[in-house]
């Protein structure tokens, strides 16, 4: 059986296109398991998981919690507001403790860059990074990317714009290296505080007219402006972001084509996206967040592979 070139999932920057491929195959079959009668395997009965939220999550939590169970695995659930991180415990110590329970695989989301990477030296177990700092999203990238692949039919050759707050998110990082990956055209959207310097770097364009940004695409995926990240006023205010980047649907409608609109939530509706955008039948939003089961599931079970074989 074909299995992953890495041992954990830190991010998309890692992995190669035989990875992607291989990821979005397994999904394919899981896919088909949720939406059966009876939504449950037993492939991961013998694999215990601990998912460690070190910042609030809730869709990213619930998702992978539904893959876990669906694959009947055993699942511990951390949450470093009512844990010793409080008292001060190290992510090492708190790592290793759970582990002392016997843990195959951790899930973590971090508010540091790269946590995930450190404790994937110091520990003996599986890591899923669900998001580090400002750094990496994978999972998120890799069901965007599917989703992709299911509505057009494939990646490769599409143009993707990514618009928003590309300063602050995991999100579209990881998207840029997975769209880039598998052949896709890449452009930025947003104000131009809120595009890091030089990541035209990695092979992006960027473009500060959203009509044009849009009359180019074939998709486009809209990111939530992260207010909580923001410790100085990047724009002026929201009502004139909305007007420069909100996308409505009598802008949709004037564009002489159809493009799929994603968004990784959750929506600040009515500043990035109106309600008839993001509920339309060009939205795909509801996809991703069924896809984000079945990515998950995937990546764990492909890891867990590993360790019966390790």
């Amino acid at each position: 059986m074909a299995k992953l070139s890495v041992s954990h999932l830190l991010g998309i920057k890692h992995l190669n296109i035989e990875d992607i491929n291989l990821i979005f195959n397994t999904a394919d079959h899981f896919k088909e398991v949720i939406n059966r009668p009876i939504k449950k395997v037993p492939s991961l009965r013998d694999i215990t998981i601990a998912n460690l939220f070190f910042e609030n999550s809730t869709r990213t939590k619930l998702s992978f919690e539904l893959a876990e169970k669906r694959l009947s695995a055993d699942i511990i659930n951390f949450s470093a507001g009512q844990s010793s991180v409080k008292k001060g415990e190290s992510l090492i110590d708190t790592a290793n403790n759970i582990l002392s329970m016997k843990v195959d695989i951790i899930v973590m989301r971090h508010p540091n860059e790269g946590a995930g990477d450190f404790l994937s030296k110091h520990v003996d177990a599986k890591i899923v990074n669900a998001g580090d700092g400002a750094h990496e999203h994978p999972t998120q990238a890799l069901l965007d990317s599917y989703s992709i692949r299911e509505r057009l039919g494939g990646v490769q050759g599409k143009k993707v714009v990514i618009i928003g707050d590309i300063l602050h998110s995991r999100v579209a990082l990881s998207n840029i290296y997975a769209l880039l990956l598998q052949g896709a055209e890449v452009k930025l959207c947003g104000p131009t505080t809120l595009i890091p310097k030089h990541i035209t770097k990695l092979g992006v364009s960027y473009e500060k007219d959203l009509r044009k940004a849009l009359e180019w695409c074939d998709v486009a995926n809209v990111l939530r402006v992260q207010h909580e990240r923001m410790d100085v006023k990047y724009f002026p205010s929201i009502r004139e972001y909305t007007q420069l980047f909100g996308i409505n649907k009598e802008l949709l409608d004037s564009i002489d084509k159809e493009i799929v609109i994603m968004h990784p939530g959750p929506i600040n509706r009515g500043v990035e996206l109106t309600s008839d955008v993001a509920d339309s039948k060009q939205s795909i939003i509801l996809n991703q967040v069924e896809n984000g089961v079945a990515i998950r599931m995937a990546v764990i079970y492909l890891l867990a592979q590993q360790i019966r074989r390790d």
